[in-house]
C-alpha cells in the first residue's frame, strides 16, 4: 500500500512537472519475448518457460535542479494467463554542484562483475535470466534513497532501503529444481519487517587511483537468497523461509592493464546469525573474490575472462553440524566464465556467447545469441540457455532440464 502511494504521488508530480518542464520525453517499446523447452515439458506440464508480449512506457520531465523519471511495464503472460503492471523504475532527482540526491524506485549497480555480484548486493531476477529474458531483466529496483556526495578528495554515496526486496528464483511450476524437503509442502516466508532497525544502509566511496578507478563497499542488510527453517529436523511438517542478517565490507579495482581491462573485486560477507558456523541452516560467512579481464581481440570483437571464489569460513562446524541426508556445500566453490562477442555488418549484426563453468562443482551453463538491428528502432534476438554437469544440488546442475531456446523481438520508440 505504502508503495502505491508513493507511485500515485511521483506520477502525479511527472504530470504536475510536465506541465512547467524545460525538458518533457516519452520513449518505450514493445516485446514479444518466448522461451521454449527442448529438454522436457515444464514441471506444470506447460512447454514454455516464458511467453509474453509487453508495452513500456518511460516518462522523463526534468526542470532544473529536479528531474522525474517513470518507468512502466505493461504485459499479458500467457503461462499464468494473465495481465500484469510492472512499476520499474519512479524515481525524483535533485542536483546540486557538490551533491545529490534520488528518491524512489530506483536499479543500483555496484562492481564490475559480469553477472557475477559481490558487492552488488542489490535484488536480482534469476528467473528472468534463466529463461532468456532480455539482460536488462535481471536487475530488479529498490525504492531506495540514494545520496551523492562529491567532496575534492573523493566521491561517495549513501544508499537507505526501508523496504525489503529479496532475489526473484526460478518458480518451481516453470523449472525443475533440486528440492531437499519434497514431502513437506506447507511453506510460509518471513520477509524482514519494516521498521527502523531492519532499513538497509549501504555505502560506497570511490575515486580515481593512479588511473584505476578505485571502490570501499559497505552494507549493511539481509541476505537476498532465503534459508529453509524447518519445525523439526528429523522429521519437518513445515518450513520458514527467512533471510538471515548480513554485512558486507568490499572493495574493487579496475583499470587498463594488458592491452585490455583488468577489474578486482573482493568482499566479507559476515554472516551476523551465524558467525561461529554451527547452524547448517544459516549461511556461513564467506571472502569473495572476483578477477576479470576483457580486451578487444580484431575489429568489433571482444573477450571477457572472469575467475570468481568463495571461501566457507569455519567450515570444520558447519560439517560437524550438518543433519544427515542434507547436500554438503564445499569449503571452495570456483567459477570461470567466459563472453566472446562479434559484431557484425556494421555492427547491425551480433554473435555472443557467454559460459559459466564451476571447476569446483563441475557444472555449467551455455548462452549462444544472434542479435540483428533491423533498423534503428527494431531488432530480434535468437538464443539459448544449456545447463548441466554437477549433482543435482548444485548452482546449474539443479537446472539440467531446464534447457530452453528463447527469441526476443522489440520495437522501440
Amino acid at each position: 500500500m505504502i508503495r502505491l502511494i508513493l507511485i500515485l504521488l511521483l506520477a502525479t508530480s511527472i504530470a504536475y512537472l510536465s506541465a512547467y518542464a524545460e525538458d518533457v520525453s516519452l520513449h518505450g517499446f514493445l516485446q514479444g519475448n518466448y522461451s521454449v523447452d527442448t529438454a522436457k515439458s515444464n514441471p506444470n506440464g506447460k512447454d514454455f518457460k516464458w511467453a509474453e508480449e509487453r508495452v513500456q512506457l518511460k516518462l522523463d520531465a526534468s526542470k532544473e535542479p529536479f528531474r522525474l523519471f517513470l518507468k512502466t511495464d505493461i504485459f499479458y503472460d500467457h503461462i499464468d494467463d494473465a495481465s500484469h503492471l510492472d512499476v520499474r523504475e519512479g524515481y525524483a532527482d535533485y542536483t546540486s554542484s557538490i551533491w545529490d540526491a534520488r528518491t524512489g524506485r530506483q536499479i543500483i549497480t555496484w562492481g564490475f562483475g559480469d553477472l557475477i555480484f559481490i558487492n552488488d548486493v542489490f535484488p536480482k531476477d534469476y528467473e528472468a535470466f534463466f529463461s532468456g529474458r532480455p539482460l536488462e531483466y535481471l536487475k530488479i529496483g529498490s525504492d531506495a534513497v540514494k545520496i551523492g556526495m562529491y567532496p575534492s578528495f573523493a566521491s561517495a554515496e549513501l544508499i537507505i532501503i526501508p523496504f525489503f526486496e529479496p532475489n526473484n528464483f526460478p518458480d518451481h511450476k516453470r523449472f525443475f529444481m533440486f528440492n531437499p524437503m519434497p514431502a513437506v509442502t506447507e511453506r510460509e516466508e518471513e520477509k524482514p519487517a519494516t521498521t527502523f532497525e531492519n532499513t538497509e544502509v549501504a555505502f560506497r566511496l570511490y575515486r580515481d587511483v593512479a588511473g584505476m578507478d578505485a571502490s570501499l563497499y559497505f552494507y549493511r542488510g539481509f541476505f537476498r537468497q532465503p534459508s529453509m527453517l524447518p519445525d523439526s529436523i528429523t522429521s519437518p511438517a513445515k518450513i520458514d523461509l527467512v533471510y538471515p542478517e548480513l554485512t558486507v565490507y568490499g572493495a574493487s579495482l579496475q583499470g587498463r592493464a594488458l592491452d585490455g581491462v583488468l577489474s578486482l573485486e573482493a568482499g566479507y560477507y559476515d554472516s551476523r546469525e551465524d558467525r561461529d558456523g554451527t547452524d547448517p541452516m544459516v549461511p556461513n560467512s564467506q571472502t569473495r573474490f572476483l578477477v576479470g579481464y576483457q580486451r578487444q581481440m580484431w575489429e568489433d570483437c571482444t573477450l571477457g575472462l572472469q575467475y570468481y571464489s568463495e571461501y566457507m569460513d569455519d567450515y570444520s562446524e558447519y560439517e560437524e553440524n550438518l543433519p544427515s541426508g542434507f547436500p554438503q556445500e564445499k569449503k571452495l566453490h570456483q567459477l570461470a566464465s567466459v563472453r566472446l562477442t562479434q559484431f557484425l555488418i556494421h555492427q547491425t549484426l551480433r554473435f555472443s556467447f557467454f559460459s559459466f563453468y564451476s571447476p569446483s562443482d563441475d557444472d555449467y551453463l551455455l548462452n549462444p545469441e544472434v542479435k540483428y538491428n533491423f533498423t534503428d528502432s527494431v531488432w530480434a534476438a535468437v538464443g539459448a540457455s544449456v545447463f548441466g554437469g554437477g549433482d543435482e544440488w548444485d548452482q546449474f546442475g539443479s537446472l539440467d532440464e531446464n534447457d530452453n531456446i528463447y527469441v526476443q523481438i522489440r520495437y522501440e520508440f
